[in-house]
Order: structure tokens, then sequence, then C-alpha cells
């Protein structure tokens, strides 16, 4: 009984696996797309300050296994040092209302390459430009298994 068990859970899993189809990117109007691309550009060269100037005063940063960052501050300090290197940025889709919006999208590390993960952007227009209140993503490898 528990073998056939075991057997229909690892089909289901295997069923569900990473062999899905990535989303279609969308076009983002220019205003939103200059955010992906400003965050492409100061991510590549680790540019802390200019990932921070991205940000709303009050913005968030929610890594995977990190506590939350907040403010424009703690945001250039969490980055200096950090990671870096090519990025590149899609949308799957997003929308706008008033002065405040969102990006869902995919990440990876080869232009045209596979997705390595997902975001999420929640934006607020300040004096006419978008801006990041909130960036969450994580990675589109499953999690190994927890420690013991």
């Amino acid at each position: 009984m528990f073998v056939r068990i075991a057997m229909l859970i690892a089909a289901v899993f295997l069923a569900t696996g990473t062999d899905a189809q990535p989303l279609p990117s969308v076009d983002l109007p220019p205003a939103l797309d200059r955010v992906l691309r400003d965050y492409e550009r100061a991510w590549a060269p680790r540019d802390a300050a200019a990932l921070a100037a991205l940000f709303t005063e009050d913005g968030f940063v929610l890594s995977p296994g990190k506590p939350p960052v907040r403010g424009r501050d703690a945001i250039r300090a969490a980055y200096t040092g950090g990671s870096g290197g090519p990025l590149f940025l899609r949308a799957l889709a997003y929308k706008t209302d008033g002065s405040v919006g969102y990006i869902i999208g995919a990440f990876g590390r080869v232009k045209g390459g596979d997705d390595d993960g997902k975001f999420n952007l929640a934006l607020r227009r300040v004096k006419g430009r978008w801006l990041i209140a909130a960036d969450m993503d994580n990675s589109n490898r499953r999690p190994g298994p927890p420690p013991q």
C-alpha cells in the first residue's frame, strides 16, 4: 500500500515538474519597461546606490531566505557587496491604476535563455516616475530537503 501511494505521489510530482512551458512575455509601456531596464543596468555592476534609487523611500526588498528589508537606505546597504552580473528581466503581466501598479515577471542570467526565477514588483508613481514599492523574487529551483 505504501509503495502504491509513493508511486502515485511521484507520478503527480513528475507530471507537474519543471517541464512546463514558460509563460509568454508581454510588452510593457515605456515608463514601466524603464523600471526593468534600469534594474538590469544597476544589477550587472553591483551598483547598490542605483538599485536603491529605483525604490520608494519606504520600499521593501523581500528576498528568499532573508528577513524583509525596508527603506531606501537599508536597501542600499543590503545590496552593497551583493550579487551582480548578467540579469535579464521579462514581464509576464502588469497592471496600473492611478498611481499604483505591479509587474509580474521572470528573470534569467542568459538573454533568451531559460527563466531562473520569477518576481513581483509592486509599483508606485512618485512625481510622475514609477518606483518599486516592494520587490519579491524567488528561484524556479525546487528547494532542497529541510535541514536535519
